[in-house]
């Protein structure tokens, strides 16, 4: 009898601790990370220390049962994602890490999440590969704008200059099944 009441007072725990994680800001921004999933087209601009233009893909999916969302985008004609970012919780907080095209994979947390706004900002934590490849992901702004359209953009640093890639999505195809 203790036994039965002792599973059920867990699994009770288990589903108050989903439900109170369900409803912070970092777990509402994932989920909308989530509604992401499917293909993007756009176009990226270069400012700062570098400068240049150019289209851009993007592909959105989940992984690990929902838990995380993959972003590849490729750049140009590429068929291979030029970088790649993985979402995901990390108790009350949402990470990211960034698998760069500088070969190094900074990882960030964010500093700020505007829910009206539909603006998210990471700010860099630390990271691997930086000790070969210094130059690095130092920030990273998401905003989620209405008609399937989606702003990113990368502050980048490197031998004390700062350059920032902005990229503006647009959904190219019907929305995947997230999760």
């Amino acid at each position: 009898m203790h036994r039965r009441i002792s599973l059920l007072g867990a699994a009770w725990l288990g589903l108050v601790t989903a439900v109170s994680a369900e409803q912070t800001p970092a777990a509402r921004t994932l989920e909308r990370l989530r509604a992401l999933a499917g293909e993007w087209e756009g176009t990226l601009e270069w400012s700062g220390a570098r400068t240049g233009t150019g289209p851009v893909r993007a592909s959105y999916s989940t992984s690990g049962y929902g838990s995380a969302v993959v972003e590849n985008l490729f750049m140009g004609d590429d068929k291979l994602p030029s970088m790649m970012s993985v979402y995901h919780l990390d108790g009350s907080d949402l990470r990211m890490t960034h698998y760069c095209g500088a070969q190094n994979q900074p990882r960030l947390k964010v500093s700020r999440i505007d829910e009206a706004g539909g603006v998210v900002q990471f700010a860099f934590v630390d990271g691997t590969g930086l000790v070969e490849h210094p130059a690095h992901v130092a920030g990273v702004e998401l905003r989620f704008l209405p008609d399937d359209r989606l702003v990113v953009e990368f502050t980048f640093e490197g031998a004390g200059k700062t350059s920032k890639e902005h990229i503006e999505l647009k959904r190219t195809g019907p929305r995947r099944a997230a999760g």
